[in-house]
């Protein structure tokens, strides 16, 4: 699987859902190789899109369509700062995203140690289900030792609740460990697809 990241801030959340809106219906149909996306915007206006394609060059030829580069260039005239993260380095847990979802949770750091980080996930894995029913599954984006992290929840309500829950757990403690430079993007609204 190959994902791209884009990540910005928008000046207007409600003409770029428009624009996504418009992907979807428009230009979707002649995507080969698109598997899914995930999008929305924070409460600080961050807008971030993770995009799935079965292969880099599935992506790299709906890049190259003449209608792809005309969407983006009105898109992008309603985001700042715009970056662009390509990987095929990519972990599913719990099954991967979820269309379900009424809460998205994007967490953007970086792993002291992506060996140990990966491991820790596959041991505890079995606990994650049975602590926190509220979590749907994920996907979860390398750069390097740098991750961009989705996780996938039932609601936002539920998923704050099993935060709450969490608190004083071992296991979170050692999650937190392994981890640092922690920023988190909640989605009240994800644009699933």
């Amino acid at each position: 699987m190959f994902i791209q990241v884009i990540k910005g801030r928008t000046t207007d959340k409600d003409a770029l859902r428009q624009r996504h809106d418009a992907w979807r219906a428009e230009l979707k149909p002649g995507a080969t190789g698109y598997l899914g996306a995930t999008a929305g915007v924070g409460a600080d206006s961050t807008f971030v899109t993770l995009a799935r394609f079965e292969s880099e060059e599935a992506a790299r030829q709906n890049s190259d369509r003449p209608e792809q580069g005309q969407w983006w260039a009105e898109t992008e005239k309603l985001l700042e700062d715009v970056t662009f993260t390509d990987s095929t380095d990519v972990d599913v847990f719990l099954g991967g995203g979820s269309n379900d979802a009424g809460f998205v949770q994007v967490m953007i750091g970086r792993a002291k140690d992506k060996a140990r980080f990966q491991a820790w996930e596959r041991d505890h894995e079995d606990d994650l289900k049975r602590l926190r029913p509220d979590l749907l599954g994920g996907v979860r984006v390398w750069d390097g030792d740098r991750f961009v992290d989705t996780a996938y929840f039932t609601s936002e309500a539920e998923a704050r609740e099993g935060e709450k829950k969490m608190d004083g757990e071992p296991a979170l403690a050692e999650w937190q460990s392994l981890v640092d430079d922690m920023t988190f993007i909640d989605l009240t609204d994800p644009w699933l697809d």
